[in-house]
């Protein structure tokens, strides 16, 4: 027997740990022979029952547990566990104080509640139905009497008393039970559970409610649900359908599985189409009837004007609360109360929660319980009523709105209706309303073609507010492609919409190739009577290959656009970026740069005066970066994501954040570009991007390649990676690549940045993408060099500087210099250092500078110039420290020990990384001892090793830290706290002299 109780599932209770954590406390502390009181509230179907189960099932061997549920009559009946015989036949004739009310009835079993759920009254350690309990009088019992009676039926055994459903129960049983519960305490050897709705009867007790499940937990819990019991299905979920039964379950369990339960193999994998509104809900939204029924008229009245009103809103919105209070008093209630309940819970049971000039329902999922059950006579007149106010206050604003309301109210299909709604559905309504109201007209519409236009319609909305799985919920509801007749309106598409959506959201979710063909299928069949959206999925194909690395795909999807309608800006954007992949480099920069300044007037400062759209603007940057006018993409970036944030979309956002943040990296403003990239990060993730996801973890490796730490920048690489390697991101890719060689160049490992970064820049299968692959140069030269792989750097180099003669990047002429430093022989390199130094004074930027510092600093300090050395060390590693390059400080700063000159505040290695990470254990463990100052037989002796041994891994050590004696590994390491103790000295023998540059020296 151990001293604590842990609670533990045979059904795992998915998303409810922090519950279980609380239970297990209260069970520890009963045992210890203390008592408490727990409520677990929450509306129906959260899991309060299972909670409550699971703890039962927990004491069971600790002692008696009474389970007690509310019977149909609402008084209470209960259940003593098997190991309880020893309680009394009766523990008093107040059976109405709850689980101690009918210990005598133990085994016997009960009723259904208003839900339809059974209230499970069989014993805790039993499964199945068994009889009901007999029906009896209650008798009042005080606190104090009851948990008397509990205490001398408990036998000394610590007792447990699990209360279901207890808002269920008569008053007189809650007030006995609450009271009780608020008299446990020390030595009291009793324990009570209650599971409740959220109300006011037990206010004062510990009280832990219960929040619907997070979308990690549903999804666990539905991927279980649908490979066991009902709607069980040995085909997986198909995605449209897991998504639309999560947004549907709303994070409730029981729900969940009764949507489930209701669907089909057939419609669970997608083969036939999802009915709307998915059936399985009724028995959920039915259990929130007895607190309806149990609300005043007036009341009841506001909370289906508030249920209704919310039906026009976007998901979450709320509803308007003036409206509410001006659809109140025109239907008849009350001012006062009106009052009261839209500024105090009270009046509502705290069903409806006033935030702002919003009103918003507690919880979310008892509109639609309003809604379903109420007459649908009388919901259509609450739709008629708001659908008249919203008309009443005319302008623009209400329009949308009094005919969402309509639609609501309508009893079939209605054409015109639907018509009027398809016209409205514009700007400047939001892309998720435009969306609600296209598929409302889909709804009405009779016509079957174009309600599937009107469905696509209504999806591409969706994918612009940045609602995947609500557009491919609502690309499911379209029909085959099929002769749509004269009857569409222009904002319908016609005949390549659903396409066209398709490929949107294969292009920010989906493999590229698959996104870069949907869209070309698509700008073909909309091409003849939509050139807008034609364009758009052009652009977007060329973006899928662009990403891809396919400069061909590019070629073909930008050579299928007649830029003619679109203005000279575009046109010289188009033309440029065509000729610049093409290979005609210079005649592309010269076109790229007529679209940063159309009339010459910038004189070398590049400014924007077209495309005032963000769409434009972004595409403005990727001019700028193509031209390496870094400056200018780092404004034209601020200038688009300014521009997204003020008109949108929201889809915009983490692209807007991921162009901006690229170019603050080139311009080597890394700490910018990590915090644009985390937002950019979490915007990808809201609006269902995980390609934008895994550029903006590419991004993030690179800014942590420089920042640190190494862990970091490692998990943000396998996450780039994790992305862009099944969907055929190669830009994502080369760019993860590369932070990651760029991070084992700051840990000193030379050799495996080069092995990383070889396939990248190399011709061959491997090679990175077009556009960045050129930049890993300069880190691939300097990984070879120093690690001393050999091999023909000269074709590398000379690619190099072919792109630094054509960029206009001011880093890369620096770069080039330091290429042909590295490269060059040593009575040039001292020149060709000077000429990168001067480079960067003039093009500024710490981070680039101080690298060269730091490598021109290590040449000298390998030729025996130690006291040269010093002072491109010393600078190299003020400018690390100010750019907040902590790894590359470290490499800096035991190169400048190395090199004789003390470092303050020197961070020592621990094995995470710096300058020992290169080593392998036993070379560190070497490594410290020789540092200390130990021979080579003491630290043969200290290890227990030969000195053959101890001598070959020296030899590693030296040559892997670039040291030429002992006396330089010490300064490198920097002083230890704790010297070796030392062992007496054997005699040298004549045959292995230890001189200063050999592993064996002092």
């Amino acid at each position: 027997m151990t001293s604590s109780t842990t609670v533990r599932s045979p059904h795992r209770l998915y998303g409810r740990g922090g519950e279980l954590a609380i239970i297990q406390g209260l069970l520890t502390r009963l045992r210890q022979g203390d008592g408490g009181a727990l409520v677990l509230a929450a509306p129906p179907g959260l899991g309060r029952t299972a909670l409550l189960r699971e703890a039962a099932s927990a004491h069971r061997s600790r002692g008696p547990v009474l389970y007690g549920t509310a019977s149909a009559a609402g008084t209470a009946a209960a259940t003593a566990s098997a190991d309880s015989a020893g309680l009394p036949d009766r523990v008093g004739p107040a059976a109405c104080t709850g689980p101690a009310a009918r210990a005598a009835s133990a085994g016997r079993a009960g009723s259904a509640d208003r839900g339809g759920r059974a209230t499970h009254a069989a014993p805790a350690d039993r499964a199945g139905p068994v009889p009901a309990p007999e029906p009896f009088t209650p008798e009042p019992l005080t606190p104090e009497e009851l948990l008397a009676r509990l205490r001398d039926g408990s036998t000394g055994r610590p007792l447990l008393v699990c209360a279901d459903d207890a808002h269920a129960w008569d008053p007189a049983c809650r007030t006995a039970l609450a009271a009780a519960a608020r008299r446990l305490g020390p030595g009291s050897g009793v324990g009570i559970l209650i599971a409740a709705d959220d109300g006011p009867a037990f206010a004062g007790l510990p009280t832990r409610r219960l929040g619907p499940l997070d979308e990690d937990a549903s999804a666990a819990l539905l991927d279980r649900l649908a490979g066991a019991g009902a709607g069980a299905t040995t085909d997986p979920l198909d995605p449209v359908v897991r998504a639309e039964l999560l947004r549907e379950g709303a994070g409730n369990p029981r729900l969940l599985t009764a949507l489930l339960g209701h669907l089909t193999p057939g419609r669970l994998t997608g083969r036939t189409p999802l009915p709307s509104p998915l059936p399985g809900a009724e028995g959920v939204l039915e259990a929130y009837a007895y607190r309806l029924d149990a609300l005043p008229a007036p009341a009841r009245a506001l909370l289906l004007l508030a249920a209704a009103a919310q039906e026009h809103e976007p998901a979450g919105a709320g509803t308007d609360a003036l409206l509410l209070l001006r659809a109140g008093t025109r239907a008849g209630l009350p001012r006062d109360f009106l009052d009261d309940a839209l500024f105090g819970p009270a009046a509502t049971e705290g069903l409806l929660q006033r935030a702002g000039s919003r009103v918003h329902f507690s919880p979310p999922l008892a509109a639609r319980a309003v809604l379903h059950h109420t007459p649908p006579a009388r919901r259509r007149a609450a739709h008629e009523l708001l659908a008249a106010l919203l008309g009443e206050a005319g302008g623009r604003a209400g329009t949308l709105a009094a005919l969402a309301q309509r639609a609501c109210a309508a009893p079939g299909p209605d054409h015109a209706l639907a018509a009027r709604l398809e016209a409205a559905a514009t700007a400047p309504y939001s892309h998720a309303e435009r969306s609600s109201a296209l598929a409302r007209a889909a709804v009405l519409t009779p016509d079957p073609p174009l309600r599937s236009a009107r469905f696509a319609a209504a999806a591409e909305q969706a994918a612009h507010a940045g609602d995947p799985d609500r557009a491919r919920a609502l690309l499911a509801r379209t029909a085959a492609p099929a002769e749509t007749g004269s009857g569409l309106a222009p904002t319908t598409g016609g005949p390549g919409l659903a396409p066209y959506v398709h490929g949107l959201l294969a292009l920010r979710s989906g493999p590229a190739v698959d996104a870069h063909e949907a869209l070309l299928a698509a700008a073909a069949l909309l091409g003849p009577h939509d050139p807008g959206r034609a364009l758009h999925a052009l652009l977007g194909a060329a973006d899928a290959a662009w990403v891809r690395g396919d400069a061909g795909g590019y070629l073909e999807a930008m050579g299928r656009v007649d830029p003619t309608p679109y203005g000279d800006a575009f046109a010289s954007y188009r033309a440029g970026m065509c000729a610049v992949l093409a290979g005609r480099t210079a005649e592309g920069h010269a076109l790229l740069r007529r679209c940063l300044d159309p009339d010459g007037s910038a004189e070398g400062h590049p400014v924007l005066r077209w495309c005032p759209d963000p769409a434009g603007l972004l595409r403005a940057g990727v001019a700028a970066l193509v031209l390496g006018e870094v400056a200018a993409a780092c404004r034209i970036g601020a200038r688009a994501l300014g521009a997204v944030r003020t008109r949108g979309p929201e889809v915009l956002l983490p692209q807007a954040l991921e162009y901006l943040a690229y170019a603050e990296l080139r311009a080597g403003l890394h700490a910018a570009a990590r915090a644009h990239a985390l937002e950019g990060l979490h915007a990808a993730r809201r609006t269902g991007q995980p390609n934008s996801s895994a550029r903006l973890h590419a991004v993030l490796a690179l800014a942590a390649s420089v920042e640190g730490p190494a862990e970091a920048c490692a998990a943000h690489c396998d996450a780039a990676l994790a992305g862009a390697v099944p969907h055929g991101l190669a830009q994502p890719a080369t760019l993860a690549t590369w932070a990651r060689g760029r991070a084992d160049l700051a840990a000193g490992r030379p050799e495996e940045a080069a092995a990383r970064l070889g396939p990248l820049v190399r011709p061959g299968p491997g090679q990175g993408h077009f556009a960045v692959r050129t930049l890993a140069v300069p880190c691939y030269v300097e990984a070879v060099v120093l690690g001393g792989r050999g091999g023909e750097l000269s074709s590398v180099v000379d690619e190099f500087a072919a792109w630094a003669d054509r960029t206009a990047d001011p880093q890369a002429p620096a770069q080039l210099a330091r290429c042909r430093a590295l490269t060059a022989p040593a009575d040039e390199a001292d020149a060709r250092y000077a000429e990168a130094l001067a480079h960067h004074d003039r093009a500024g930027g710490d981070f680039e500078r101080a690298r060269t510092l730091l490598l021109y600093g290590q040449w000298l300090r390998r030729r025996r110039r130690t006291r040269e050395a010093r002072t491109p060390l010393r600078d190299a590693l003020v400018a690390f420290q100010r750019c907040s390059a902590r790894a590359w400080a470290e490499r800096a700063g035991g190169e400048l020990r190395a090199a004789g000159e003390p470092v303050a505040g020197a961070v020592r290695d621990t094995g995470g990384g710096g300058v020992l990470s290169a080593l392998t254990p036993q070379q560190q463990r070497i490594a410290r001892c020789v540092a200390e100052g130990a021979t080579n037989r003491e630290v043969a002796l200290r290890l227990s090793l030969s000195p053959r041994t101890v001598d070959h891994h020296l030899r590693n050590v030296f040559a892997a830290l670039s040291v030429r004696s002992r006396t330089e590994l010490a300064r490198l390491l920097g002083p230890q706290t704790s010297p070796m103790p030392r062992t007496p000295r054997t005699p040298r023998s004549p045959r292995s002299p230890q001189s200063p540059q050999s592993p064996q020296g002092p």
